[in-house]
């Protein structure tokens, strides 16, 4: 409850002085923080019970004190409240690591300290020699947050220019700023009217301005300015916090991507040296082609092949290790793919690898001779990986070379001992058989002769395709006047040169004629069956059947006129055996039929008369023979050899000894 107040003309000290109730009653308001009109209490009542002059004189006095104290009061709770709050920016400010994030920290505590419809910040560009919008809170024009000031220009550009802050209770009004039309339309777009700004300083140097705006007439005290300055001076320290951890990030950042480079260079360089020493243990070793693409796959990843173009054949690894065996073909400059090619002899001219797409290519050559090539697939390499690749070409080269060298020498050892074997007379057998078995070649085993012949083919490409089928097969190969000799393991010349003319064909990209005999009896049979394999061929080439490959069995008659072993017998029967079946199991007459139709010339009604039968029956009986031996018997060269089969088998059945002449070959 209110004490009253002792107004009264007796008061006891009766020089018109408050008492000290009227002092505690005024202490009392200063205690509850009451309102400015409370004060007037004391002095209404005095008035109003008749108080003296000096006495309400002096309630006005204790009045004005009073209020003069709770202005202070008020005054000093505010500026600790200010206080307060700047403490609490900062606090939050330097535990702040973004810019942006500290930037619009700052507009919003701005606005919220100085209670304004909005605030804004500004920064300095050194290359436009201007400021521009930063970050704004309580905006919502488009145009003034993208707004850049010119230096001079409006209230931000003035304090910007002087370093001084500057505060305006209507901008429009006031005729202190050079007003510019982007600025004023900005504003007025923006609808401020009250701005204060204050710059942002860093090391004396300013960097921006802070502004703080209200959308009415609004005019800010000096404690309003200290207190935005204030906080100015904790930004731009924030600021300058913000952008030194910035520096040190993108420090950081950049010695983290130094230090990336420097341990994909260092694994580059241990792969490099890695591949270095293994490429020459490997020469060392004695390895050859599929290590060096073992090697190439391991160390650098992806698919290799390497093609030798020595041997026209090529090996592939894969990154699990996986090697595949030597198959022909893969040569990029003959495989059609232009790209490739072109990359080949791009590598070839410059010794480098080269790219093309998500391939690499490196030439193994040799004093400019292109030996073979490397084809890389699915990785990307650096330049230290480049020169391992290069590295591996290097290696690849230096063993073929070497492979070459000493394949050459095995070739000439080897084309020297079948030329031997096939000299009139052979030289000592003892030796020939030890050389064979250096050799791997078993000349006691029975073999296949094979002579062969490529027009317009590659000589090199022939011999070389000609010498691996002999090596991989543990036979001989040799070039006599022309041709291709090969002696290689087996006992059927019919399937052995049919997979040799097969071979022989496709390193040569186009027909090859073979002519195959055998299988050989010791080292003579080899001379033997050489003579029957030339004929073969040269009978072959007199038929005009280029391209193919045949035995003297399947030549028919000429190949029975040029065998040494004259198997009459089997001529007849592969010829007219059907015939001779039939005629043995049902008792019909076809063999005699053929022959009658044969001595009538064709003509049926002489044939008929010769065999005393009817016209129509010897119809029927050379159509029973057709079904039996093919519809075709009466082509020409068929009719050839069916007449010789019937003549040699009349003269088998009168006991004529056919093979007796044998000797005289």
């Amino acid at each position: 409850m209110e004490r009253e107040l002792n107004t009264t003309p007796e008061s006891p000290r009766g020089d018109g002085a408050p008492d000290a109730g009227q002092q505690a009653f005024f202490l009392e308001l200063l205690l509850r923080d009451a309102p400015a009109v409370e004060y007037e209490r004391p002095v209404l009542r005095a008035r109003s019970g008749g108080a003296d002059a000096a006495t309400v004189a002096a309630l006005e006095d204790a009045k004005f004190a009073a209020l003069r104290v709770r202005s202070v009061l008020r005054n000093r709770q505010r500026r600790e409240s200010e206080l307060s709050a700047l403490f609490e920016t900062a606090n939050d400010l330097a535990g702040m690591r973004s810019l942006d994030q500290v930037l619009q920290a700052i507009v919003e505590r701005a606005r919220h300290l100085l209670g304004t419809d909005a605030s804004y910040l500004t920064l300095s560009d050194a290359e436009a020699g201007d400021t521009y919008m930063r970050v704004t809170s309580g905006s919502v024009s488009a145009v003034f947050q993208q707004l850049r000031l010119a230096p001079g220009r409006g209230l931000g550009g003035l304090v910007a220019t002087t370093g001084m802050p500057y505060v305006t209770a209507n901008y429009f009004a006031d005729p202190r700023f050079e007003h510019a039309e982007n600025i004023d339309h900005a504003v007025r777009e923006e609808g401020l009217v009250a701005i204060l700004g204050v710059p942002l300083k860093m090391n004396g140097r300013g960097v921006g301005v802070l502004f703080a705006a209200n959308r009415r007439e609004r005019p800010f005290a000096h404690s309003e300015v200290a207190l935005l300055s204030s906080l100015a001076t904790h930004a731009a320290i924030a600021i300058d916090n913000a952008n030194l951890i910035d520096d040190t990030r993108r420090a950081l950042d950049e010695l983290h991507t130094v230090n990336e480079r420097l341990q994909r260079h260092t694994a580059s360089v241990e792969r490099s040296a890695a591949a270095h020493d293994r490429f020459t243990d490997l020469v060392l070793d004695g390895g050859g082609v599929r290590e060096v693409a073992a090697a190439v796959a391991e160390v650098l990843g992806g698919a290799v092949r390497i093609h030798d173009r020595t041997s026209e054949v090529s090996v592939t690894a894969s990154p699990s290790g996986e090697v595949g065996e030597p198959a022909p073909g893969g040569d990029p400059l003959t495989e059609g793919d232009d790209e490739l090619a072109e990359a080949v002899l791009s590598s070839l001219s410059s010794g480098r690898a080269v790219a093309v797409e998500d391939t690499w290519v490196a030439a193994a050559a040799a004093g400019g001779e292109p030996l073979g090539s490397l084809v890389l697939r699915g990785v990307e390499l650096d330049g230290t990986d480049q020169r391992v690749l290069e590295r591996a070409a290097m290696v690849t080269a230096l063993l073929l070379l070497i492979r070459r060298s000493v394949s050459e020498t095995e070739h000439r050892v080897r084309g020297d001992l079948l030329d031997e074997l096939l000299e009139v007379p052979a030289r000592d057998p003892v030796s020939l058989r030890q050389r064979a078995a250096l050799l791997h070649a078993d000349l006691d085993a029975p073999h296949v002769l094979v002579v062969a012949e490529a027009a317009g083919a590659d000589p090199q490409r022939l011999r070389s395709a000609a010498t691996f089928v002999a090596e991989t097969t543990g036979g001989l190969a040799a070039n006599r006047g022309g041709r291709l000799v090969l002696a290689l393991p087996g006992t059927d010349p019919s399937e052995v040169g049919a997979r040799v003319s097969a071979e022989l064909a496709s390193a040569a990209n186009g027909p090859v004629t073979t002519g195959s005999a055998g299988p050989t009896e010791g080292l003579g049979g080899f001379r033997e069956a050489f003579a029957e394999a030339v004929r073969c061929l040269q009978t072959l080439r007199a038929l005009g059947r280029e391209g193919d490959a045949a035995t003297v069995e399947d030549l028919g008659f000429s190949g029975l006129l040029l065998s040494q072993n004259r198997d009459v017998s089997g001529f007849v029967s592969v010829a007219i055996g059907p015939l001779l079946e039939y005629d043995e199991r049902r008792g019909t007459l076809l063999v005699e039929t053929l022959r009658a139709y044969f001595a009538a010339g064709g003509n049926l009604s002489r044939a008929k008369d010769d065999l005393h039968i009817h016209v129509n029956t010897v119809g029927q009986r050379l159509e029973r023979i057709g079904q039996l031996i093919g519809a075709d018997w009466q082509r020409p060269d068929r009719a050839l050899e069916l007449q010789l089969a019937l003549h040699l088998h009349g003269l088998l059945d009168q006991g004529v000894d056919l093979l007796g002449d044998q000797g005289g070959g």
